[in-house]
């Protein structure tokens, strides 16, 4: 690990003899180590020098990776336990609706997704929000591939239907619903757009506190202005 840091470290690389020295290897273990960190992809050696190899190159953006994963748990982590209730954080990406994180309690249990979150975005808060974001070409297109179909007595019945309802939507306002996607539940969405890729994230309730959805909302979004940099990283993966 000390010879790949060392090498990390010289962008146009290095000697053998240097990277001992430096690492306070001694040469012929240096040499030893330096071989198998080529044969096993790490590094690659060229006119002498050591540099990262591919399988180091991989290494690193798994744990970058690993890293912006962590930071947005943390920060679901924190506005569940700010508000006290279940979090949940959705991408819109490649013509999918594709839910990033979760963070709930035993207490305060997350909605169970017993119809697909991808083919129901007309039905949940989640979906709704990301659809809002998005133009009207996009929006028939995702439709076209995932038809409105009631799930629920509440559902929304019809795509015309959903589609006025979308366009009304204001820009940054939460959007609700109650019971179009689970009985006894409502929930809440914020819209969070980095760049061109749409975001949300959303909260959830049982049907009988249905009177905080929308001061639970706003407190979200309070929270979320404060950890936009965090929930931010992600999209980017």
């Amino acid at each position: 690990m000390r010879l790949l840091e060392c090498v990390a470290g010289h962008e146009y690389g290095a000697p053998a003899k240097q990277l001992a020295r430096e690492t306070g290897l001694a040469l012929p273990t240096a040499y030893h180590l330096l071989r198998t960190l080529v044969h096993e992809g790490y590094l690659r050696r060229d006119r002498g020098l050591f540099f990262l190899g591919d399988a180091a190159v991989r290494l690193s953006s798994s744990g970058a990776e690993q890293k912006r994963r962590s930071t947005v748990a943390d920060a679901l982590a924190h506005c569940r336990d700010a508000l006290g209730l279940p979090v949940y954080y959705a991408l819109y990406r490649d013509g999918e609706i594709e839910v990033m994180g979760v963070s709930d309690t035993p207490g305060n249990p997350a909605v169970e997704e017993w119809a697909d979150f991808r083919e129901t975005g007309h039905a949940h808060a989640i979906g709704q929000c990301l659809l809002s974001q998005l133009g009207e070409d996009a929006r028939r297109d995702h439709l076209d591939r995932h038809p409105v179909q009631a799930i629920t007595p509440y559902t929304v019945r019809d795509s015309r239907t959903l589609l006025r309802r979308l366009e009304r939507i204001r820009r940054m306002e939460p959007v609700t619903e109650r019971q179009e996607y689970a009985l006894g539940t409502v929930c809440a969405a914020i819209p969070i757009t980095v760049g061109s890729t749409a975001a949300t994230i959303a909260i959830s309730l049982p049907v009988h506190q249905a009177d905080r959805l929308l001061s639970a909302a706003h407190q979200l979004q309070d929270e979320v202005g404060r950890l936009l940099g965090s929930l931010s990283i992600s999209i980017s993966m």
